[in-house]
């Protein structure tokens, strides 16, 4: 009885407050059309949305447009053209689904409204121990708001892999057991260049080097223990690192005809997601290297010209609700993290699980890396 009682008091104090300001807001939402630019090449995350945009349609009366792109910085540039040629309002993107290195660009061209997050009532039950206020080593300084976290992990079948390495030596250790079963995606995909920062966040003498900007430090230096590493790995990697897989999905496959020992995800429920659809056995799960997964949060953020502010605003209000992110964090629809704060949901261990955090870079080491390695390992 007392433990209920607890679980209802934290829930009350949980709740979010909606301010005179915001019932305005609210109200001046209603019958705007919002344009969505975000990714589309996941058919869980497209259809998560169409499931968001019928939502706010039956709950605020807001019309919710996902617009897909193969790559956000094609709805930055959109912006940017806007703001050259004097589009200051009525601007065709609405609302942004962005972090990293385009974070870092709209912002710094003033092309975002805000800040706003303060005022969103469900900010207030975001889980304030994620890595929020930080963007790629970028301030967020309310401009963009939280919406799911991601972390880099590899996936092991355990009927094969019965102890997953645990750090980056035991990985090549395991490369060196089992040849041609370990690589990584080719950079400058993501989830190559991802895997390029993990190995140099442990690999490296000076974490603190990686978060200033890669042109501010002896580049060559402190990444000297990657190549070295690297050259090493590939030696036993798949087609003794001639070849790479082309995507996380590539991996993915490969995992699962076994080809493959390892795959690479930037979520942590991936692996309990893609049993959970029947796309995986359901002896793979996911690991991170004991020192911690990187780690960094996906937002959403309003261009400073939008012509719906206040239904962007809206939107993103509701795709931080208890309701949205229990739904999206789901196994058997996105299987993406939430940023709130556990109490308020109800879901599987699988589906909220989560790995010491390990803080992204600054947002230059993603090009600086995958430029450098493309140099040393791209022509082969």
């Amino acid at each position: 009885m007392a433990g209920k009682l607890f679980a209802v008091l934290c829930l009350f104090f949980l709740m979010p407050v909606y301010s005179s300001e915001w019932t305005k807001i609210e109200k001046r939402a209603r019958e705007q059309t919002v344009y969505f630019y975000g990714w589309g090449g996941h058919p869980q995350v497209n259809d998560y949305l169409h499931w968001a945009s019928q939502e706010v349609k039956r709950l605020h009366d807001i019309n919710l447009v996902h617009v897909k792109v193969g790559d956000i910085s094609e709805a930055i540039t959109l912006v940017l053209s806007e703001k050259s040629s004097g589009r200051h309002k009525d601007g065709r993107v609405d609302l942004l689904w962005v972090n990293g290195e385009n974070f870092a660009a709209l912002k710094r061209a003033d092309l975002l409204y805000g800040p706003f997050t303060d005022q969103l009532p469900n900010f207030s039950l975001v889980d304030k121990r994620l890595p929020i206020d930080i963007d790629f080593s970028t301030p967020v300084d309310g401009l963009e708001a939280p919406w799911g976290v991601g972390q880099m992990v590899m996936m092991f079948d355990r009927s094969v892999t019965k102890k997953p390495p645990a750090s980056a030596s035991e990985l090549l250790q395991y490369a060196k057991q089992h040849p041609g079963r370990i690589s990584y995606p080719q950079p400058p995909q993501f989830h190559g260049v991802t895997f390029l920062k993990q190995l140099l966040s442990e690999l490296v003498k000076d974490p603190e080097a990686l978060q200033k900007p890669a042109d501010s430090i002896d580049f060559e230096r402190v990444t000297a223990p990657l190549w070295d590493y690297l050259d090493q790995l590939h030696k036993f990697a798949w087609y003794n690192g001639r070849r790479f897989p082309q995507s996380d999905r590539h991996m993915i496959q490969l995992l699962d005809d076994r080809e493959l020992h390892m795959a690479i995800s930037f979520n942590p429920a991936e692996a309990a997601a893609a049993v959970s659809r029947g796309d995986l056995v359901n002896s793979v799960s996911s690991h991170a290297f004991q020192l911690g997964a990187l780690t960094n949060i996906h937002f959403l953020a309003i261009p400073y010209n939008s012509s719906a502010k206040e239904g962007a605003q809206v939107v993103i209000n509701f795709l931080m609700s208890p309701q949205a992110q229990q739904h999206k964090a789901k196994l058997s629809v996105w299987g993406d993290p939430p940023v709130l704060q556990q109490p308020l949901l109800q879901l599987s261990p699988e589906a909220t699980a989560r790995f010491d955090v390990i803080p992204e870079p600054h947002f230059s080491w993603h090009g600086a890396l995958a430029d450098a390695w493309l140099k040393r390992y791209g022509y082969q």
